[in-house]
């Protein structure tokens, strides 16, 4: 049996507290591309040595550096000067019995894939260049890998590190993963292609009062001057309120690009739909934790879990975990209104056996008579540990 704790949650609830502040990173942002590009390498590698080995081998590919480009925006369309360049760097079993394995040649794949199928404005032949990096893993990792991957048994922690997750959302929470899915929304940009997918989101709730700030980059070659790109800001603030005040009561103010300067015509548009093209870096691990938003109100673990093995890497698979534990507490638990969890492991110990397993909860009950039930869901979802990694290459979790 697992060690696991259950205790109360002793203070007030985030969601009551005077201040609170969210923020998500959209689809398009460097950040947000590094830890898409990791995680879909991943999953990749992870069916090719199923295929190729019959399991899983040893790989991390959670280093990816994007460098900006240098471009030239202009209503009507402008044009890309510079490319964009991406690194992707880690390790992986490139050879198995003397057969080389293509993995170089399958992140370069990978990535193209990615780009062309979520930046549709990008263009991979000419405004993009991949430069895998990739070696073997270190000796004692790769054999801790294979002494269990190989035998078929439970799979040991390659880290001392931590997970953490909590449930449920709340108001502030809700509103800015919405708000950024709904703006990426594919059916959207149908009828608003303008709609660029770099988009970041920051909330902030004082008192009742919620600010949302959207930076969003706007698609030059869809926008005809800067009268129609005024109308097709108030278009997407609209929509944005529309979505905002559907998800909670409290009063909510939007603010679109508040960095324009619209008397002297400098206003936020790029060729391609995302700052990388000229604006911004990238890299993996500095964007949205595994539930999809930055929390600094909230528990969180500082690990780029994308990219990371979805077999043993505890950076990955004990804050994904955390995170399914503290939902299935708060769906399944009538009494629990809010649920934190916290996972730590031990570098070669087997991954069901962490070292302690803190539920706290938040509930008007005596957690002696819910404690039964709550124990049995954590040490569920601890023994379940060893096939967490189906759900990563089914992508039950979005990590990016």
């Amino acid at each position: 049996m697992a060690n696991i704790s259950i205790g109360s949650l002793d203070f007030p609830k985030v969601s009551e507290q005077p201040v609170e502040i969210v923020e998500r990173k959209g689809t398009g942002h460097p950040d947000t591309i590094c830890d898409a590009l990791g995680e879909e390498l991943s999953i990749a590698l992870s069916e090719l040595y199923i295929k190729e080995c019959g399991a899983i081998m040893h790989h991390n590919v959670d280093k990816a550096l994007l460098i900006g480009g240098i471009a030239d925006p202009q209503f009507g369309g402008g044009t890309i000067i510079s490319p964009i360049e991406i690194y992707l760097t880690g390790r992986a079993i490139n050879e198995l019995n003397g057969k080389r394995l293509p993995v170089e040649e399958l992140a370069i794949e990978t990535a193209h894939k990615w780009l062309s199928e979520n930046i549709p404005n990008l263009d991979i032949s000419n405004h993009v260049i991949i430069h895998p990096q990739l070696k073997p893993g270190s000796k004692d990792l790769v054999e801790l890998f294979e002494r269990f991957q190989l035998k078929g048994e439970i799979p040991l922690a390659n880290d001392t590190s931590f997970g953490t997750g909590y449930a449920p959302f709340d108001d502030i929470e809700t509103i800015v993963y919405e708000l950024e899915r709904a703006l990426n929304n594919k059916e959207f940009k149908k009828d608003h292609p303008y709609v660029g997918e770099d988009i970041k989101i920051m909330g902030v709730r004082n008192g009742e009062n919620i600010r949302i700030t959207i930076a969003m980059a706007f698609v030059d070659k869809y926008v005809k001057d800067l009268n129609d790109y005024k109308e097709k800001k108030e278009i997407v603030e609209n929509y944005a309120y529309s979505i905002a005040q559907r998800l909670t009561e409290k009063h909510v103010d939007i603010f679109l690009n508040t960095a324009d300067d619209e008397e002297n015509g400098s206003v936020y548009i790029t060729v391609t739909g995302t700052s990388a093209e000229a604006g911004d870096d990238g890299e993996i691990g500095r964007g949205n934790r595994v539930n999809g938003l930055i929390t600094p109100y909230r528990p969180m673990s500082l690990e780029a879990a994308a990219g990371k093995n979805p077999v043993s890497h505890i950076g990955k698979i004990y804050n994904t975990a955390a995170m399914d534990m503290a939902e299935r507490i708060v769906s399944e638990v009538e009494e629990v209104d809010e649920a934190y969890v916290y996972l730590v492991s031990q570098i070669g110990k087997p991954i069901t056996e962490p070292q302690v397993c803190d539920v706290k909860l938040r509930t008007n009950k005596d957690i002696k008579g819910i404690e039964e039930k709550v124990r049995k869901i954590a040490q569920e979802e601890i023994d379940n540990l060893p096939q967490t990694w189906k759900k990563f290459l089914n992508r039950h979790f979005r990590l990016y």
